[in-house]
């Protein structure tokens, strides 16, 4: 008998531990599709928030919506378990809960209401069973970004997305889908895919979907200290996400309506004493900083030429307010400043049109620190009928084709790659065998594109595509008739070998660099005809004799001596002038059109000043 007992036990505790409610499985779920939406940190219908454990047992107008251990002394159970048809049950739209899930509910209230250290909900969409299903067998990896990160002061955040990957190269934003878990509880917050600091340390962030898991180390310093309003770091950012220092408003040469900023911000120093020392009292009011011209002007409680820029309360306006209330305070010198940008994820191939993707932007200080400048950043996109991209960072797929979406921060630009391909569409992988790394990697980019690739050309097709792309000449009746007439499989191959050792290929070829190197014998050229013909027959050797371009580009770029002997100098004769000449090897051996950086910032591409005159300097 006391043997039976003692199984008896043993079996009850071994069902109880079974069929015990998981928080993050079984009740979290139902929060954040049924409830949060209208009980959480953005709206709070009945004064009730559901988003932490801490509000849910404060509650609203109605009580306190969950009682740990006491479930039927729980507002939350008596709205659930109303009838269908009474006003007052919840949720009051859609399907009301299950019985499974309002069991697990009353379990888990009964059980002490278990939540984890700061965990805060977020709402979510429900997700269909089916596609859950489809989505196990086809994903391929999950990541997170960014893949580091760090906290510094009680007043900073970081934004995490998480990405799947599919074995098709598509990918999907599951930052809704996910729960982001520190490895750590007590020293961060988490709501949603936010991570704020609580104490000082080192953790991890990490996220699991389908099996698949991914983490990112994170570090958290000085906790428990505020940091001053900045006016490099709080402000300044502020004039570039609001477009204020675009070339088009007071970014302008004129600047406008008698204001001027430094355009995209490249001078803070000259633009602090604008705003604070120029007109003083007209654009700041230390008095009453609620009524300086320069937020009122945001938030157009006065006419504004550029129109309403932010929203009174909004944390743009809460910045600048803080600014104004602590008197416009300059920064040290010694504060830290942005040494790089990064935005994630680099790349997304988006499926379907209504498709998202949110981006991130991450800044890296001269003290080492990272800081999430998402809410800082500009967002902009060069195809937005494919990708628009919103100000906040979130992609929508639209049209069918490829973008590039930039993020513009202090004097940094960065961009990622958007593919959108449309939904369901009937593609296959051709079968493929590439002749070389440049059929690989065109293969690679027409398969993200969902592009069928054209069919083989035919002889004669080839024939003539060939020569005039390689000789500059039309084939000749002999050539064609005895490559037509040839049978062996490798003909196309000698056939290109052959016209690469012809001396129309040097000819064409050394007419082409002649151009880009600007040699010539024009009346403005400022290098004698000798000179000239000397470096053209030196171009031409080098051509003919197969030397590698970038062995052409060394022997160019580091000549000396004179122009007779060594013709290679003649590259520094023809144009003199140090800056015009470091635009011209950017611009032809690099790619890189750096005009715009001499007198700014670039404005779409990555350049900064300094990386210009560093640039001409070297």
């Amino acid at each position: 008998m006391r043997a039976f007992f003692y199984i008896s036990t043993f079996f009850c505790s071994v069902i109880s531990e079974s069929t015990a409610v998981d928080f993050g499985k079984d009740i979290k779920p139902i929060l954040e599709t049924k409830c949060v939406s209208c009980h959480g940190i953005e709206k709070q219908k009945g004064e009730l928030d559901l988003s932490s454990l801490l509000a849910a047992k404060e509650g609203g107008e109605n009580g306190p919506a969950i009682s740990p251990g006491k479930p039927q002394e729980s507002g939350l159970i008596h709205r659930i378990t109303l009838a269908h048809d009474d006003d007052e049950i919840m949720p009051p739209k859609g399907e009301p809960l299950t019985k499974t899930q309002i069991q697990s509910l009353k379990e888990w209230i009964s059980g002490g209401a278990q939540w984890p250290d700061g965990l805060i909900l977020v709402k979510r969409d429900p997700i269909d069973p089916q596609d859950l299903d489809k989505e196990s067998l086809n994903l391929s990896s999950v990541a997170i970004y960014p893949p580091q990160a760090s906290l510094t002061t009680s007043g900073d955040l970081q934004r995490f997305v998480a990405v799947a990957t599919y074995n098709d190269g598509t990918t999907r934003d599951i930052t809704n889908r996910v729960t982001f878990e520190p490895k750590n509880t007590t020293l961060v917050t988490v709501a949603g895919n936010m991570i704020r600091p609580r104490v000082d340390g080192e953790t991890s962030i990490s996220v699991n979907f389908h099996g698949k898991s991914a983490t990112a180390p994170l570090k958290i310093q000085s906790a428990d200290t505020e940091r001053e309003i900045s006016f490099r770091l709080d402000v300044m950012p502020i004039f570039l996400r609001s477009n204020c220092n675009t070339g088009s408003c007071h970014g302008s040469a004129r600047g406008q309506d008698g204001f001027m900023l430094s355009l995209f911000g490249y001078d803070p120093a000259g633009d602090y004493h604008r705003i604070t020392r120029q007109l003083s009292g007209r654009r700041i009011n230390l008095a009453f900083p609620d009524e300086s011209l320069m937020i009122e002007k945001a938030i157009e409680s006065v006419p504004h030429t550029g129109g309403k820029l932010f929203d009174k309360g909004s944390e743009y306006y809460n910045a600048m307010l803080s600014w104004l209330n602590a008197g416009t305070p300059d920064d040290p010198k010694d504060i830290a400043s942005p040494t790089s940008l990064e935005i994630y994820p680099n790349q997304a191939v988006l499926e379907g049109k209504g498709t998202t993707q949110q981006f991130i932007a991450l800044a890296t200080y001269s003290d080492g620190s990272t800081r999430d400048v998402t809410s800082l950043a500009l967002f902009e996109t060069n195809n937005a009928p494919s990708a628009a991209i919103s100000t906040n960072g979130s992609v929508t797929a639209g049209n069918r084709g490829e973008a590039f979406v930039m993020a513009r921060f202090a004097t940094f630009t960065v961009g990622a790659q958007v593919i959108v391909i449309p939904d369901n569409l009937e593609y296959q992988r051709p079968q493929f065998l590439p002749k070389n790394y440049i059929d690989e990697l065109v293969a690679q980019k027409m398969h993200k594109l969902r592009i069928l690739p054209s069919d083989l050309c035919s002889d004669e097709e080839f024939l003539r595509r060939a020569t005039i792309d390689i000789t500059g000449t039309l084939p000749t009746e002999e050539e064609f008739t005895s490559f037509t007439r040839d049978n062996s499989p490798d003909k196309r191959d000698k056939t290109i070998d052959a016209l690469l050792n012809r001396k129309e290929f040097t000819e064409v070829w050394v007419m082409k660099f002649a151009e880009l190197l600007q040699i010539s014998t024009n009346a403005n050229n400022q290098v004698s005809y000798k000179a000239t013909l000397l470096y053209y027959n030196w171009l031409q050797d080098r051509i003919a004799n197969n030397i590698p371009f970038n062995k052409i580009v060394q022997e160019l770029l580091s000549s000396s001596g004179g122009t007779f002997s060594n013709p290679s100098t003649n590259y520094y004769q023809i144009e003199r002038n140090t800056l015009k000449l470091s635009e011209n090897v950017a611009q032809v051996f690099m790619g890189m059109r750096l005009q715009c950086a001499q007198c700014h910032n670039h404005p779409f591409d990555r350049w900064t000043m300094n990386d210009y005159y560093s640039f001409a300097a070297f």
